[in-house]
């Protein structure tokens, strides 16, 4: 039985796609990597990279070049905010929570609160977020 503490820790990408006209589109690359972190005092943060990005030239960490940060932004993808259980179905393992993204590296999602439907099962956090049609696979970090 699903209880909403079953999402609090961390859980480490497994897959993320969208599908497009019945096909898979990795926009991070098939070997992404990421973390997705769910706090007892209701915080979630999600990062996710693709693999092989080109350090910057300088070694700084805010001084790239136009090409090099533009590159370094397209390959990632970051979020922090608050987070709250919509519903929550125990016996088929279904969850939707809200996710209020109070900092994120797209300024676009600042401030949005969106909704993801979820589902756990055997320590994997199967996610859908309808806003972009993206499908994210975790697999929760041992202990």
């Amino acid at each position: 039985m699903l209880k909403p503490e079953d999402l609090i820790g961390t859980w480490e990408m497994v897959e993320y796609y969208l599908e497009k006209d019945g096909e898979r589109v990795y926009p991070l690359g098939e070997d992404c990597k990421g973390f997705l972190m769910y706090t007892p005092d209701g915080y979630v943060s999600a990062q996710q990279m693709a693999t092989g990005r080109p350090a910057y030239a300088s070694g700084d960490l805010h001084e790239g070049t136009d090409a090099e940060m533009a590159a370094a932004a397209h390959g990632y993808m970051a979020y922090a905010g608050r987070y709250e259980i919509a519903s929550l179905d125990p016996e088929t393992g279904d969850v939707t929570v809200r996710h209020t993204m109070n900092v994120s590296m797209n300024p676009t999602w600042l401030g949005q609160t969106q909704e993801r439907n979820a589902r756990v099962k055997d320590g994997i956090l199967t996610i859908h977020a309808p806003v972009n049609g993206a499908h994210l696979v975790w697999r929760k970090v041992a202990q």
